[in-house]
This record gives structure tokens, C-alpha cells and sequence, in this order.
């Protein structure tokens, strides 16, 4: 298919009071439900409401996915186009802005000034993955687990994959330790939306402006630091803004699929058992869940730059588009048996796609396979503690996680 050519789609002209919700309690739930219903109504392209009744597209066909992702002279990410917050019916302290507004980072832009931004968070990130991500990741994995290691039971959510990665970012970023539990809840709060969503980017902000201000004083072989001595001339706000990114976008993405992963093993005993008996490689066992369960659901957003038909679906200028990246992995036109393995499938949507693809996947990967491969070898006979289908989930707008993973093992 010409990914400029629109498909054929069943959607409304406009949306109404009664379009679909993406938050609330159903959405909280089962959100795949929702995505099997819209894409039954609907097609590849459904109308939605976002958080405040906002109107959105969501994206659901996987070829509709990739060509919004792959062409920003059409779908911009810059979100100054925004037709609703243009005109103000979206407020500035709505939690939508938290993961929508424009700022001075790479994500809100495109052309040449997102490849500038980008150049210098990328340069930085391979800096950091070269000194040694995966000795932090082991420090931290092996701190951890001391904590728990001599109850000879655990929740692997609560009590491993739920702060983790925040530890290793703080070191990465030059943090003081202290700052990780609190950082990974506001990040947590930021994505979930709510009251307390702009509060707790409030907070985000004042720690990693304090962090710039410190770096300049006292520079050190760390992330904040090379952003500050990059050629690309960051300012402080540039600075500031491309920590949050890093820092929220990593530490969620990175928690939510090492949780994920480790859920995979302990319900399928071909995998623990390929795993421990090094027949399997654990990049086999994450393939598998940035397919099936990537660690965001729906990416935000994507902005009309004129009016254009993409799914069936009239799409006018200055409309968001949110991407449905789970709903794409599963769409039955690319993938009509998800029960086969797709090992070996590289292109799902679980690090979006086109010039804003996830510059920080390797960087994640490191600290999942490490922390992964620490867990095996310090917890033998390791077991989930309850029937696999009693695991629960629970999501917001954006993405969809794991509750508690309770284990038990050999002390």
C-alpha cells in the first residue's frame, strides 16, 4: 500500500459528546477492548476524547501508524498547532499539557531544529551507554535485591522493576540517590494525568533545574553535564527540558517493560527454562513484549498540518492524533495470529517510528538485560507466587501497568 494513499475507514465526520473515552474507569481496565471496539466501528481511525472530554484521533491501523510517524510535513509533533489549545478550549493547566505542550525539547519540534536538539541528547546518550550502564544497572539490581533477599518472597513491581531504572538515571544524570524513589512517583503521576499531574512536573522541574545550575559549577562525566558542554549551545531552558525528557520517558518505558518481561518468563516455563539454561537470549523475550505489550500504549501526539483524509477518516488542520502503539502491534491486517511468535520481528511500534524514533532504546535494553540476568543468578527456584491469571493491570490514557508480580524463591 502507498502509505500516501488514505484507506478505506467507517469513521464519523465529526466527534460527538458520546465518542469514546480514553480515561476513566472502563479505559482504566481493559483498554484492548476498547481499541477492538473502535477499530470494529470505526476502522483504522477513531474519534476519542482524551482527559477534559478533548477531542482526539486515535490511530489504530498499523500502516496508518507509520505514516503519520514517518512524515512530519504532515503530522507535525509541534503542538503550537494545536487548534483547541489555540483557541482555548484546552486550558494550560490541563494534565494534557503535561504530555502534549509544546517545549524547548526535540520532541516538539521537527526539521532542523529538532536535529540539532536531538543530536546533542543522542551524541550524549551513546557517552553514557559507553561508561559503563550496564556496571550501574548491576549495582543497583544487586541493591535491590538485598533487600528482599532473605524473605524468600517478593512483589518483582513494588520491590525491583518499579524503581530501578529511576536509580540508574539518577546516577547517569549526576543525582543525588536520595532523589530516585521521589522521581520515579511524580514521573509516574505525570504519565497517569489527574490534579496532581502539574504539580509533580513542577517538582520535576525545580530538581533538574537545580541539577543544571550545580553542573555548570562543578561539571562531571555525566548526562547533565554533556548536554551543558554540547556544541549544539543548549540553554539552560533546552537543558532542563531534555532531562525531563529523558528522565520521565526513560524511567517509564524502561520500568514498565522490564516488569512486563519479567511477567513473561514467570508465566511461560519454555521461557524461564530457555532463559536459565542459555538456549534462549533475553532480547528474544523483550522482542516478544514490545509486541504484545509495548510500554506505551498510545504515544502522544501528532498535529494536522492541513487538512488530509488518513484512514477514511477527515482529519482537518490543527487536529490531534494520538498513536495507538498497541493497538497497531495488534492490528489483524499486519498481524492476524498474535498467538505466533515474532521473534526475530524488529518492526513493531514500541519506540514509535520515523525522525522522533526512541533515541534511547539501547540505553533501556542494557539495564533490562542486566537487571534480568541478576535476578536469575541471585534468586534460584524463582516462581510466581500466584496463578498467572490473577495478575492485574491498570492504565491511563498513555499506557497500561503491571499491578504486582508476587514471587517466591530458595533462601
Amino acid at each position: 500500500m502507498n502509505d500516501t494513499e488514505p484507506t478505506t475507514g467507517r469513521c464519523p465526520v465529526a466527534h460527538g459528546a458520546d465518542a469514546t473515552r480514553l480515561y476513566g474507569q472502563e479505559a482504566a481496565r481493559d483498554p484492548h477492548r476498547i481499541y477492538a471496539r473502535l477499530r470494529q466501528e470505526h476502522g483504522a481511525v477513531a474519534p476519542v476524547l482524551l482527559e477534559g472530554d478533548v477531542p482526539a484521533w486515535l490511530v489504530l491501523g498499523y500502516r496508518e501508524n507509520r505514516r503519520v510517524l514517518d512524515h512530519p510535513l504532515q503530522f507535525s509533533r509541534d503542538s503550537r498547532i494545536w487548534r483547541d489549545f489555540a483557541d482555548g478550549r484546552v486550558e494550560p493547566t490541563s494534565p494534557l499539557i503535561q504530555m502534549l505542550g509544546w517545549r524547548p525539547d526535540c520532541v516538539s519540534q521537527d526539521g532542523e531544529p529538532h536535529r540539532r536538539l536531538r543530536g546533542a541528547v543522542t551524541d550524549n546518550l551513546y557517552a553514557v551507554a559507553g561508561r559503563g550502564i550496564r556496571r550501574h544497572a548491576t549495582h543497583f539490581a544487586h541493591r535491590q535485591i538485598d533487600a528482599f533477599a532473605d524473605a524468600g518472597r517478593a512483589d518483582l513491581v513494588a520491590d525491583f522493576a518499579e524503581y530501578l531504572p529511576m536509580l540508574v538515571l539518577t546516577r547517569v544524570f549526576g543525582l543525588a540517590e536520595a532523589e530516585g524513589l521521589s522521581l520515579a512517583e511524580s514521573s509516574n503521576l505525570v504519565l497517569k494525568g489527574g490534579a496532581d499531574a502539574l504539580e509533580h512536573n513542577e517538582r520535576i522541574m525545580g530538581i533538574l533545574g537545580e541539577l543544571t545550575a550545580r553542573k555548570r559549577k562543578e561539571p562531571g562525566s555525566d548526562f547533565t553535564t554533556g548536554l551543558i558542554e554540547h556544541p549544539a549551545g543548549l540553554d539552560d531552558d533546552e537543558i532542563v527540558n531534555h532531562l525531563r525528557l529523558v528522565l520521565i520517558t526513560g524511567y517509564t518505558m524502561t520500568s514498565n517493560l522490564l516488569a512486563r518481561a519479567l511477567q513473561m518468563i514467570l508465566t511461560d516455563d519454555a521461557w524461564l527454562t530457555g532463559l536459565v539454561g542459555g538456549q534462549v537470549n533475553l532480547s528474544a523475550v523483550v522482542e516478544e513484549v514490545m509486541w504484545n505489550t509495548p510500554p506505551l500504549a498510545v504515544l502522544p501526539g501528532r498535529f494536522a498540518t492541513a487538512d488530509q483524509e488518513l484512514g477514511g477518516c477527515p482529519v482537518k488542520e490543527g487536529d490531534l492524533l494520538v498513536l495507538g502503539l498497541a493497538a497497531g502491534n495488534h492490528d489483524p491486517e499486519v498481524r492476524p495470529d498474535t498467538e505466533v511468535s515474532v521473534q526475530g520481528n524488529q518492526s513493531h511500534l514500541a519506540f514509535s517510528a520515523g525522525p522522533h524514533e526512541c533515541p534511547a532504546q539501547n540505553l533501556g535494553q542494557a539495564i533490562i538485560e542486566t537487571a534480568v540476568d541478576v535476578l536469575l543468578h541471585r534468586l534460584p527456584g524463582l516462581r510466581l507466587a500466584v496463578p498467572a491469571r490473577s495478575l492485574t493491570s491498570t492504565a491511563s490514557t498513555w499506557e497500561s501497568r503491571l499491578d504486582s508480580l508476587p514471587v517466591e524463591f530458595t533462601v
